[in-house]
């Protein structure tokens, strides 16, 4: 669909009105400052920060690995199931203000069950959000459970027979955490076991990964999504595979900032990937931590590239045609990112 030209000062409200799927969003990753004290004297857990303001201003990361040191700090306070429920409704409500109407998330089970917390209480506590949150919100929702990759691929294969009592409340299987020096061969083994169970598989891949990595995910474990991918432009091979076979990257605009994978917003290179034909979409990450929900990596990323309402609009079919919904679903949700940009081309 041609898409007719916006006024740069009338394309923020667009992008803020387009309706939109989440598909990279760590639940873990919305654990606002303010919930996390809640949750801290509800569960009467010690975290080592005097205030809320204190706990912010250590949100100065450097690099992927001592953002996951905080993050993982942050989780300690998660222990029962409404723990997890509250968690991932303060998401949805949020989600909702960005007119986002459908969300994939993923969650880290290792990070919970090493400290005691039961697969149980994790799935049921944010299966239960995902379920109310269509009635409330007006989105749909499903899970990905995701292997921590500095761990082993034994590790990942107990996180699974954990994981199996609940296989109807999960989508998918993902990879995710630190990702230089693990490469995703190492998990071979058990994303083969995932998919002959019928999961979704997608991966993290070329974050900070070089593009090899992007190739063993698709070759090895078979990803239907890569999650970031933004190093695929320095391979043409690979560029060439992604655009043909459709693979989607779901890249996170302010997390690479953030994380300095791309330290101005301005020499992102998600244009790039779009104009290359890539099935690139837009995603939080890790919301609290990286500056912003879906709106904000739209508005701010849109501001520094002078991206056009057309890579909106592709960006937004993207988003729904790389998730994991039906194709009825999917028609129906394009039709209403076409009624959306109907009434901004009038």
């Amino acid at each position: 669909m041609n898409i007719r030209p916006v006024a740069p000062e009338r394309l923020p409200d667009l992008l803020r009105a387009m309706p939109k799927a989440e598909l990279h969003i760590h639940i873990e990753g919305s654990l606002e400052p303010e919930l996390i004290f809640a949750l801290a004297q509800r569960n009467r857990v010690q975290i080592p920060y005097a205030s809320v303001e204190d706990l912010r201003s250590a949100y100065a990361f450097t690099n992927l690995q001592s953002f996951l040191d905080i993050y993982y700090a942050g989780a300690s306070v998660l222990l029962t199931e409404q723990d997890f429920y509250d968690m991932a409704e303060a998401y949805f409500a949020r989600a909702a203000a960005d007119n986002v109407v459908h969300a994939e998330l993923f969650f880290d089970p290792q990070t919970h069950t090493a400290r005691g917390v039961d697969m149980a209480t994790v799935v049921n506590g944010l299966h239960r959000a995902c379920v109310d949150t269509q009635g409330r919100f007006g989105i749909s929702a499903s899970l990905i459970l995701c292997f921590l990759r500095h761990l082993s691929e034994e590790a990942a294969f107990e996180t699974l027979e954990q994981a199996l009592p609940f296989r109807d409340k999960l989508v998918g299987v993902g990879l995710d955490s630190s990702e230089l020096g693990h490469p995703p061969e190492k998990f071979a083994q058990v994303f083969a076991r995932c998919r002959a169970l019928g999961l979704h598989v997608v991966a993290h891949a070329g974050e900070e990964g070089p593009p090899a990595y992007i190739w063993a995910a698709l070759d090895v474990l078979k990803a239907e999504r890569i999650d970031h991918g933004v190093q695929a432009v320095h391979d043409a091979a690979l560029m060439q595979r992604l655009a043909q076979d459709r693979i989607p990257l779901t890249v996170c605009p302010l997390s690479n900032q953030k994380l300095c994978v791309f330290p101005d917003l301005r020499d992102h290179n998600l244009a790039a990937l779009l104009d290359a034909g890539l099935v690139a979409t837009v995603n939080s990450d890790d919301p609290a931590y990286f500056g912003g929900y879906m709106n904000e990596n739209f508005l701010q990323t849109f501001a520094a590239t002078q991206m056009t309402a057309q890579h909106a609009y592709t960006l937004a079919c993207n988003s729904f045609e790389a998730s994991f919904i039906d194709a009825s679903a999917k028609r129906a949700y394009r039709d209403r990112v076409d009624a959306a940009f109907a009434l901004f081309g009038n």
